[in-house]
């Protein structure tokens, strides 16, 4: 009897130990919807650390801006207080060139065959996409601009910039909107990597 309890102490301990975890330290997420394709997929459950500290390029968990009950998941591009341009799909920000080899798969899909196969599931994707003038645009085409990122704000893109809703359209999303950065993707087990 004496064992079984001291048994049933660890057992509840652990179980305790993982509810905090799981209240304070890490949540799962679903993806839902393509706008971070090809990177994450519909569909595919994820680790997201809350107490993560949110980096330039890291994929953030927010509140979506008018909408606090959805969640979105996007790349952060932009720091509070960056001025972020585009210029043909050239990424500048604060002056500075950066590369984005997370897009290069999708734009060389994009450039060869406008990304038609790849949205064969809706045709309104099909035609964003045949008739787009460069990967990344804002909401009315435009394949320059520019944007200075509000202080205790972050600027948060999809990487299928074609299709993604986010801070271009949205605006940028306040420090207090973020819910912390996805880590981890669990599920379908095909899929299980981390997130870098």
């Amino acid at each position: 009897m004496i064992k079984f309890l001291k048994n049933w102490w660890e057992v509840f301990a652990v179980a305790i130990l993982l509810l905090v975890l799981r209240l304070f330290v890490f949540s799962p997420i679903i993806v839902d919807g393509h706008s971070m394709d090809p990177t994450l997929q519909n569909g595919e459950r994820m680790i997201m650390l809350k107490t993560a500290k949110i980096d330039r390029f890291d994929i953030a968990v927010s509140e979506e801006p008018g909408e606090p009950k959805k969640n979105i998941i996007k790349r952060v591009i932009g720091l509070p207080e960056d001025t972020i341009e585009f210029n043909n799909d050239q990424l500048t920000i604060n002056g500075k060139k950066y590369d984005e080899p997370y897009l290069d798969s999708y734009k060389k899909l994009w450039k060869d065959e406008k990304l038609q196969k790849e949205y064969s599931f809706d045709p309104y994707f099909q035609s964003i996409a045949q008739s787009a003038q460069a990967f990344t645009t804002t909401p009315d085409g435009k394949t320059e601009f520019s944007v200075t990122v509000p202080k205790g704000h972050y600027f948060l893109m999809g990487d299928d910039r074609l299709i993604s809703k986010d801070s271009r359209e949205l605006g940028p999303v306040p420090s207090s909107s973020l819910k912390g950065e996805v880590k981890l993707a669990y599920w379908p087990l095909n899929q299980f990597k981390l997130i870098k």
